[in-house]
């Protein structure tokens, strides 16, 4: 349940984000060629909504298994040593992702004591900021799931299979052109 819930919010900001974005642009280019005036803070702002959304986006992309890679060495393995690739690379993803979120709270951290506030925007730099270190610690609670999911003997992957997304669009391509 609260694993539902939390998925919701986090494809709801995701929406929110891209909408934000798209809003805040097109306000901009309306307000520049239009009335030939300009928002000082359009530029940071969607700069911020942009780095929110590729912080979040990441670990949405390890839960929905969008993200590519080269395997093409994994898939020649045999099913025991691919499985403990898997998890190993699995490890290592997370050992990173930790790293960087040890290391992005620092930096969080330092802005906060310093602080700096944004250039454009009446707000400090660490609130915008602040996303690095969540969005990577979500990362790992994405991870974790795959991780658990491999240990348990579930087919959890880090990477897309675009060999078989690709096959499965061709499918539905070909039965369309079948039906007309």
């Amino acid at each position: 349940m609260l694993k539902k819930w939390l998925e919701h919010i986090e494809e709801g900001l995701i929406a929110f984000l891209l909408a934000a974005m798209t809003v805040v642009t097109f306000a901009q280019v309306v307000a520049r060629y239009v009335f030939n005036y300009s928002f000082v803070w359009a530029l940071e702002l969607t700069m911020f909504f942009f780095g929110a959304l590729i912080f979040l986006g990441i670990s949405y992309g390890v839960r929905v298994g969008a993200h590519i890679g080269v395997d093409a060495l994994v898939r020649v393995l045999p099913a025991r040593p691919a499985h403990a690739l898997a998890i190993a690379s699995t490890l290592l993803c997370i050992l990173y992702a930790a790293i960087v979120v040890y290391g992005a709270w620092i930096y969080v951290d330092k802005i906060y004591t310093i602080g700096i506030l944004a250039q454009d925007l009446p707000i400090p730099q660490w609130v915008p900021r602040i996303v690095l270190p969540l969005g990577y610690a979500l990362l790992i609670w994405r991870l974790g799931e795959v991780l658990w999911n491999q240990l348990r003997g579930g087919h959890a992957s880090l990477l897309g299979d675009e060999v078989a997304d690709a096959m499965k669009y061709r499918s539905d391509d070909d039965s369309k052109g079948d039906a007309a």
